[in-house]
């Protein structure tokens, strides 16, 4: 992940010298994106109370981390296409 950390740090700088303007756009987009994982991640607490991940028998494991990547990516694709 460091390479990557790296490689975002520098197209953000980048981006920074040729259109600083844009740079409120981005952090608006990662601000809705983190925002959307965030919610994703309480609406699944709220609704499955019994049903997380690390909680369920061994065979429903993959069965509850799945169903919570759906519903995360669900409350992503929501906030940022919506707004």
């Amino acid at each position: 992940m460091t390479d990557w950390t790296v490689i975002t740090v520098v197209l953000i700088i980048a981006l920074g010298m040729i259109a600083p303007t844009k740079l409120a756009v981005i952090l608006y987009k990662a601000g809705l994106v983190t925002g959307g994982g965030v919610l994703g991640y309480w609406i699944d607490r709220a609704l499955f109370p019994y049903a997380r991940p690390n909680q369920v028998n061994r065979i429903h494991q993959p069965m509850a981390g799945l169903r919570r990547a759906i519903v995360v990516l669900a409350c992503v694709l929501g906030l940022t296409l919506g707004l």
